[in-house]
This record gives structure tokens, sequence and C-alpha cells, in this order.
């Protein structure tokens, strides 16, 4: 032992060295290689802690819908299940009963008209390719059977929809066809979805929430147009609803409105748990109408890991653990506990939106009354744009993107804020007091150019 002390001495260090006195605190790390020695555990932590303080504050980043505050319960029990793989249902049999109870919350809340048939995945993303497979393989089925060519497919969406759509129809060669948006047009309307099916279209795409404004498609009337031409044509063309955003709060806020399995031709949902499921990121769910729906061609089985485990994921091994904190907000939650959170961050959106549309220079695109989101732009950019705006409230700590709308109304230029849980109302005023003091910067220098812009005034797209 005092060989060993005296080794520590020797090289500068002991456990009496204060903590910015070691050697390895007076040079740089390497960045890209391996460094040649090690660091005791309470160095290396620092010196990531240290680098970690230059990344924003998550409770200030209004530009993200992915959940930032759970409480301690959640994070002890998530903390406990890091080391749990979720893919491994034969070891972990009560990991593996929790997920399938979570299948059947989700598609129960959904009004599925049988026992839940879906699965957990790492976020809507991979959910959504899941959903988009299975479409391919029923309509190659019903095309196969009908002897006709299966080597057109083609999905129907709004240009407005999240970059995961896109990914979708590259990586699984589906001809993508965008409805465009038009401006004071922010969403798809039954009328261009049926300009755009035809025989060859595996499903319409519509969004409870869409990204841009946290605005619901209209999901009912859209369905109410395809009803009607599958009675006109014979062809029935099947509806997928992204309810990434959506999917946990309509339930709670809008229990009426007709978006889900209610609506016959709507045949899969996805949703986030880790944007209004109030999970840390990265959970999503994916759920079918019923068994039919989900091709059985699709799913592996192996045995590998002990027992006969079947499978339908693009991920292989991840953490259980996301599950588990969905888990436990359903159980600690309950149905009047999302309607409580659900009500109180909608409250606080539209007081916020309804603040800021006070202040003069912002016109609302939406207002937050549909999930707690909510888009607004300035009535005149000819000297600052929203993209300032966004820089200056940065120096404050908040992150509220600043972007353009899609193709077609692209010269449109935006703010958007998400309202989640752990932003108060108090919050809300304190980034109500900073907006304000950015606008009155900007319009106290009249003579001010913004760089975003070009020498006709007109923000650049790729801004």
């Amino acid at each position: 032992m005092l060989h060993e002390n005296k080794a520590n001495d020797a090289a500068g260090d002991t456990e009496l060295t204060p903590v910015y006195g070691r050697r390895a605190m007076d040079s740089a790390i390497p960045k890209y290689e391996l460094p040649q020695g090690e660091l005791d555990p309470e160095t290396a932590y620092d010196l990531i802690h240290d680098e970690l303080m230059l990344d924003g504050n998550a409770r200030l980043n209004l530009a993200t819908f992915v959940t930032t505050w759970m409480e301690p319960q959640a994070e002890k029990l998530m903390a406990e299940t890091f080391d749990k793989n979720m893919i491994d249902k034969d070891e972990y049999p009560f990991t593996a009963k929790i997920e399938e109870r979570c299948v059947n919350i989700v598609s129960r809340l959904f009004h599925a008209p049988t026992t839940g048939v879906g699965a957990s995945a790492i976020g809507s993303s991979e959910a959504v390719m899941l959903a988009g497979m299975a479409f391919k393989w029923r309509w190659r089925e019903r095309q196969a059977a009908a002897g006709k060519p299966t080597d057109r497919p083609n999905i129907v969406m709004g240009n407005n929809v999240q970059v995961v759509w896109e990914k979708f129809a590259r990586y699984w060669e589906v001809e993508p066809r965008y409805i465009e948006m038009e401006p004071g047009q922010y969403e798809i309307t039954p009328e261009a979805v049926l300009d755009a099916i035809d025989e060859n279209t595996i499903c319409v795409v519509a969004i409870l929430g869409v990204t841009y404004t946290g605005a619901f498609e209209p999901i009912e009337d859209i369905h109410a147009a395809l009803v009607e031409h599958h009675a006109k044509t014979g062809l029935e063309i099947p509806m997928h609803v992204d309810a990434a955003s959506g999917g946990f709060v309509a339930p709670f806020l809008q229990p009426d409105l007709m978006w889900d399995f209610r609506l016959p031709l709507v045949k899969s949902i996805n949703v986030s748990g880790h944007k209004y499921g109030l999970v840390y990121p990265g959970v999503g769910w994916v759920v079918w109408r019923s068994k039919e729906e989900l091709p059985e061609d699709l799913i592996f089985h192996v045995n590998y890991l002990g027992g006969d485990m079947p499978t339908f994921t693009l991920n292989f091994s991840r953490p259980g653990n996301q599950v588990i904190g969905q888990y436990y907000n359903f159980l600690r939650l309950g149905r009047d506990g999302y309607t409580k959170i659900m009500e109180s961050m909608r409250e606080t959106a539209v007081y916020l939106s309804g603040e800021i549309e006070k202040l003069g220079p912002f016109e609302l695109l939406s207002r937050g009354d549909t999930i707690p989101v909510f888009a607004f732009m300035l009535k005149n950019s000819q000297t600052y744009t929203v993209f300032d705006l966004s820089d200056k409230l940065r120096e404050h700590g908040w992150q509220v993107p600043a972007y353009t709308m899609p193709p077609k109304v692209d010269d449109l230029a935006v703010l958007r804020i998400c309202v989640r849980e752990g932003f108060s109302r108090d919050l809300a005023d304190m980034l109500l007091a900073d907006l304000k003091s950015a606008v009155a910067h900007f319009e106290s220098q009249p003579g001010y150019r913004s760089p975003y812009q070009d020498r006709q005034g007109k923000v650049h797209k790729n801004c």
C-alpha cells in the first residue's frame, strides 16, 4: 500500500490532490483517439461534466417536443433498468410483460377493436418504418392476388411530414406523392388526397400534430372522402395516422375527436412516448387495428437468447428502461393525471400565444389549443427577422427555433414554441419578458439590416 501511494505521489496525483490540481486537468484531453493511460473515475467524470456545461439547458429548449423532466421515482426506475435488454424477452419476462401491457394500453386508448397488436420502438422514427413496411407488404399481397404489377407502390402525404416519412419512401423504394402546402393552408385536404391516390397507393398518411404548427389535419374528413371513393370505385385505400405529437394529447383534451381506430380505414397509428407520453427519449409505439394488418412474414422468430422470440423491429438490442418509464407514467398518472397535465400545458400555451399576439409585431399561425405547440411570424420583417429574434433569445438561454415553412410556402419564416411538462406559467412570463426585450432591441435600431436577408430584403430559404 505504501509503495502504491509513493507511485501516485510520483505521478503528481493523490486522493488529496484538489480536483483542478490533478495532472489530467492541466492539458487538453484527446478528442479523436484513445488516450495512452487511464484516469481515475472522478477525474474522467469531471472532465466530461465540464464539457457538457457548454450544452444548452434542456428545460429552456423550446425547440424540442421531447420530454425534459420526469419525476425522481421514474428516473430511479429507469436507472435501475438500463442494463435490461428489451429484446431479450426470455431472460427478462416481466419487462416483456410490461411492454405488452403498454401496447394494450395504447391500443385501447386509440379504440382498437381487438386485443392490442403492436410494438415498442426507439421513437416514432422506427415506428413509422415498421408501419410503412406493413402497408407495403399488404399492398403487394393484394396486387399479386389480383394479378397486377407490384413494382410501383406510392404513398400519399403532405410535404409537411416529418423527415422520417421521406426516409421511409427512399429506403423502401416507395414513390412519395407529396401534397403541397398553399399560402394559408398548412395541412392536407380531402380533395388533394383524392387527386393523388390510385391503385398503387399503399396508404394515406395524415398527421395528428403537424411539426411546423402543431395543428391537427382533418383526419375524419379525409377518411370520409376515402370511404366515398371506395363506394364509387371499389378501391379501398387504407390510412395511417402519424400521432407522434398528438396521440397522447387528443384522447385527454379532445376525447370525442374522431381520428383513431374508430375510423375503419385507419389501420395503424404511431405515437411518441418521449413526447407527450412524458418519457425521456427514446421510446415510441406503433399499434395496428388487428393482427390481419401486420403481415406474418415480417415477424422473425429467433431462439438464441433462449425460448422462441418473435420480433418485428429494425433495431435489436436496446435498453428496457424507456418502456419501464412509460409504464410508470401510465400507472402513476392514469387518465385523470394525463388530463390534468395536458390541460395545464394547453392553458400555458394558449396564454403565451395570446400574450405574444398582443405585442403587435407578430401574427399567429396556431394558438396551442390542439397540442400545446404554436407558431408565429413577424408581420413585417424588412429589418429584423425571426432568425435574429431566435439568436437574441439564445443570449438569455432560450432555444426558440426559427425556420421556413415547407416548399411553396417556404418564403414564410416562423418561430415555434413547444410547451412541455416542467414549463410553468412563471417561465412563460420570463420568456415573454425576454421576447419583448428582443423586439425592443431591434426596433430601437431603425438602420439595422439582418444578416439573414438578401439584397431584396427576403429571408434566405436556407437560413
